[in-house]
């Protein structure tokens, strides 16, 4: 694309001339930003505006650090996100470097300009009558109900991994402590606190597990969880949890 736009505008140095920065900008768009995107064309539209000018006669000079920090300021105003704003300065930023590297200008003010901090959006949560109404989903009057309350409640309380709590066995949960050690990412072993609510929900699942167990071996889908026992663990997994006490 070099080649091409030097041949046909004899991009020499400071001899391009305010027609060259136009044309370069619809190379760019159709050969290395997409034909779609627009980011490049309104910042010129934008620059020739302020001057009073058609984008035509928009001249190197006056693609200046000012200019592009008074379309983000444009951008800021019209209630564009940071994200948004940041994308754009991307295109400006390819579109002067690609400028500079055919000789139509010799600084790059958009390496010198500072793109907006992304923001930190709060993750989602769920309330406590949601967490409430997920924790008493199973049917505890059943022992496929109880051991589904018994892993809701354990990876609510600890802030588990849903691999990791897949990964405890038995031996691994300390009910007088109230500890669970988990083997996490990278092999490294942890210990993991959890509440009463938690300890009570295993020991009424305990006398449940070999029973299971044999029902497992001789049906493995008898044993697999409800599909709102599931759903439910899905929603904590996307959930953060609480400290545990």
């Amino acid at each position: 694309a070099g080649a091409f736009v030097r041949a046909r505008w004899g991009l020499t140095g400071m001899n391009a001339g305010p027609a060259s920065i136009t044309y370069a900008l619809n190379v760019l768009k159709h050969l290395y930003i997409g034909p779609n995107d627009a980011n490049g064309t309104q910042w010129l539209d934008g620059v020739a505006s302020a001057r009073g000018i058609p984008r035509s006669d928009v001249e190197p000079a006056m693609l200046d650090l000012q200019a592009i920090r008074g379309y983000l300021a444009d951008l800021h105003r019209a209630g564009q996100s940071r994200a948004s704003a940041g994308r754009k300065l991307s295109a400006i930023r390819s579109f002067m470097k690609y400028l500079r590297r055919e000789g139509v200008i010799t600084t790059d003010p958009a390496a010198l300009t500072v793109a907006p901090k992304r923001e930190q959006r709060v993750p989602a949560h769920l309330s406590m009558e949601e967490m409430v109404r997920v924790l008493e989903m199973p049917d505890t009057a059943n022992p496929l109900g109880r051991r589904d309350r018994a892993m809701l409640e354990l990876f609510y309380a600890s802030g588990l991994r849903l691999s990791e709590l897949v990964g405890l066995d038995v031996e691994d949960v300390n009910l007088k402590a109230r500890m669970s050690r988990v083997m996490g990412k990278g092999a490294r072993e942890r210990l993991v606190p959890f509440n009463q609510s938690a300890e009570a929900a295993i020991r009424a699942w305990l006398p449940d597990r070999e029973p299971l167990r044999q029902k497992r071996s001789r049906d493995p889908e008898a044993a697999r969880p409800s599909r709102r026992t599931a759903g439910g663990a899905r929603r904590l997994a996307a959930a953060p949890s609480p400290k545990s006490p």
